[in-house]
């Protein structure tokens, strides 16, 4: 593989973690592209619950300074948020936002869906989870998603801390490297005309998906040819 070819760094959304990115992975593996994956400290790490999205961030950010030469980041939904608060660093060559919350300096991602919690959110303390029997994660996050593998990663969800959804940005990686942005046209949660919203504001070009919040679960190679497309400079 050429040496000036990025490796791609991989930011979950709220609640997930690096595993699901498994399939997308394996196939930019396969095709030779370096990977690197994280799993975000507010839902991760012990002590999660005093957390929030700066410390996500700066995981975003050590993880680029572990890399050598340039990378180019791949975040969906949440992970759109400390992506652009910390992927500021120079070699950082384009970042792809999938469904994802590429918001400006001073917003936080609950002030952008409105300021109160959507009632699918369920706030107990310091932390919060996704769903439940009347909407459940398989609806919400998996809707095109084969059935078992709706199930299984609806049981990898984990609490995630509420500070990561009120600390506001403070730097925005997007204004300073090229973007794009994949919209998910069959999304439960993330309506269309917000994403397009937060794609235009960040210039991004856009990709469309006829695919659920997921779309690395239900539509992989979709996803790895417009992540290969755009670390390539395509």
């Amino acid at each position: 593989m050429p040496d000036n070819r990025p490796t791609l760094l991989f930011v979950h959304g709220a609640w997930h973690g690096s595993w699901c990115w498994d399939e997308v992975t394996t196939l930019l593996s396969d095709q030779g592209w370096r990977i690197r994956l994280i799993d975000l400290p507010t839902v991760h790490a012990e002590g999660k619950e005093l957390l929030g999205m700066q410390d996500d961030a700066d995981a975003v950010a050590a993880a680029i300074d572990e890399i050598a030469g340039p990378v180019t980041v791949i975040a969906h939904s949440y992970g759109g948020v400390p992506t652009t608060q910390g992927a500021t660093d120079p070699r950082v060559r384009h970042i792809v936002y999938i469904a994802a919350f590429a918001l400006d300096e001073g917003e936080s991602l609950l002030a952008a869906v409105g300021g109160e919690a959507p009632d699918w959110w369920h706030v107990n303390g310091p932390v919060v989870t996704a769903g439940d029997d009347d909407q459940p994660p398989q609806h919400l996050f998996y809707g095109d998603v084969d059935a078992d593998v709706a199930d299984a990663s609806a049981a990898r969800l984990l609490p995630q801390s509420v500070r990561a959804f009120t600390e506001p940005l403070t730097q925005v990686a997007w204004r300073d490297r090229p973007t794009t942005y994949i919209l998910t046209e069959q999304d439960a949660i993330f309506p269309i005309p917000a994403q397009e919203a937060l794609s235009a504001r960040a210039g991004s070009r856009v990709a469309r998906l006829n695919a659920s919040h997921s779309p690395f679960l239900s539509q992989p190679d979709a996803v790895a040819e417009i992540i290969a497309a755009a670390a390539s400079g395509a």
